[in-house]
């Protein structure tokens, strides 16, 4: 059976597409464009793995502006999958977790079990206050990471940048 199943990824994965548009947020209160290392190490890991950036934008933990700029991304097709940062953890003035989940039309639980777990194994059990989330909202994939840096790098090179493609598939089909 998971001879089976490995073969259908991989019959997938060969006809998924090689570049992905994606489009980079990082949510925060008293970042500024120059201080964001974490949007710009997810621009410069999705450009060095062969995507394109299809924009960026640094916005405020203001969970209405977050799904709005989410929305207009899939309404307008502006890119295949969107990454944010920040905004997810357990302070009151993280709200990226509520703005991400209001919009899912398909929830990909994988990928928060999965991150915590990679997390884990990296800082201890400060994983479990982690509120990465991941889903689907109008055929754009929406993933939400927290903003460390590493955490960045973690969730993009772990989870996200090896499944791309794939993702893009699937969400089209």
């Amino acid at each position: 059976m998971l001879h089976r199943l490995g073969m259908a990824v991989a019959d997938h994965k060969q006809h998924a597409p090689k570049r992905v548009r994606v489009f980079v947020v990082t949510v925060s209160d008293s970042r500024t464009e120059e201080s964001d290392t974490s949007g710009r190490a997810a621009r410069e890991l999705i450009e060095a793995a062969g995507h394109v950036v299809a924009g960026y934008r640094l916005l405020k933990d203001e969970p209405a502006e977050v799904a709005a700029l989410i929305r207009r991304i899939a309404d307008e097709r502006t890119a295949d999958v969107v990454v944010t940062s920040g905004g997810t953890g357990i302070t009151a003035r993280d709200s990226t977790y509520e703005a991400v989940t209001s919009l899912l039309d398909k929830r990909l639980d994988g990928f928060g079990e999965l991150f915590r777990m990679l997390s884990f194994q990296e800082i201890g059990a400060a994983a479990m206050m982690s509120r990465a989330v991941a889903g689907v909202h109008r055929g754009v994939a929406v993933f939400a990471t927290p903003g460390s840096t590493a955490a960045v790098k973690l969730a993009l090179s772990k989870l996200i940048i090896p499944e791309l493609g794939h993702l893009v598939f699937e969400t089209h089909r």
